[in-house]
């Protein structure tokens, strides 16, 4: 029977092999890389934290993660908005809204869209002198003369948070869905016949039940949120143009290893980030769950 059951091992084992050659051993060594002034080619010198130094005062990795926290803040709090308010009407008692199932698809329909689509769509669209937004606000009125939004750090900035917002609210719309859904609906009636507003049955409901399910969006948007490098790599010029806005960390990280072939120093960002990530996971969790812990030390 020993030799039989055995035998299931064997099934398992292409997947440990797998896993083992295409995870664990590149991240093994890209921690080893870290410590070596490695260039891509002949063997690598082992030059200690020298890597881990220079991070700490890299000016153009301050500025990669001033601009990936700028453009993650924007896009997150855009995102996170908006999927509440819909997740609130699609949910709210009194307005019974139908086709829930038909604009649950259609707000997702961006994040299905491939990345360089996305990038070339708003290319277009925010094309200098023949992009249709420019276009449209001239006949508006509303300028006078056409906007660079690619051209301009702050609007740069602005139009890629913007874009990967209206790609993820739809993402975050069905999260929020199912995390109201799995509220009794008896809070909701027995809010109702009390005589309680929409803002109140929001803030004393909804909100304290759907705490955990807003903290898991934050997390996970966060973690993604700090490895944003497709659209900024897609739509300008790959460099972080203009002026450095969108070099983000990740973007930096990849023309440190494969435009400047320094894939050492590349490999220290690496472990930064990582490290970034998991700080700040850490305390959003502690944040959001702080007063919780308060009030339950405190009965």
């Amino acid at each position: 029977m020993k030799k039989v059951d055995n035998y299931g091992y064997l099934f398992i084992l292409p997947f440990f092999i797998i896993f083992i050659i295409f995870s664990i051993y590149p991240i093994i060594l890209t921690f080893y890389y870290s410590f070596t002034n490695y260039s891509g080619m002949g063997a690598p010198d082992i030059i200690g934290l020298s890597n881990y130094a220079r991070l700490l005062t890299d000016s153009y990795f301050v500025q990669a993660f001033y601009n990936t926290i700028y453009i993650w803040g924007i896009n997150f709090f855009f995102q996170i908005v908006i999927a509440l308010l819909l997740a609130l009407l699609f949910s709210d008692i009194r307005l019974k809204l139908k086709g829930l199932g038909f604009f649950r698809a259609v707000f997702y329909l961006p994040n299905l869209i491939t990345i360089a689509s996305v990038a070339l769509l708003f290319g277009i669209l925010l094309g200098w002198h023949h992009g249709t937004i420019n276009h449209l606000l001239l006949q508006l009125g509303l300028i006078s003369e056409p906007i660079n939004w690619l051209n301009n750090p702050t609007t740069a900035r602005w139009s890629v948070a913007l874009i990967g917002a209206w790609m993820w609210f739809g993402h975050t719309f069905i999260i929020l869905m199912a995390g109201i859904s799995g509220i009794s609906k008896d809070y909701f009636e027995s809010a109702l016949i009390d005589g309680a507003n929409r803002l109140q049955t929001f803030t004393k409901i909804t909100l304290p039940l759907l705490k955990p399910i807003l903290l898991y969006v934050l997390i996970t948007s966060l973690i993604g949120g700090l490895q944003i490098f497709d659209l900024p790599m897609l739509i300008t010029d790959g460099l972080g143009s203009p002026e450095g806005s969108l070099n983000t960390m990740v973007l930096y990280l990849y023309n440190q290893a494969f435009r400047y072939n320094n894939f050492g120093y590349a490999a220290a960002v690496a472990y930064g980030l990582f490290l970034i990530t998991v700080l700040f996971s850490y305390i959003t969790f502690k944040s959001m769950y702080r007063n919780t812990t308060n009030k339950g030390a405190g009965r």
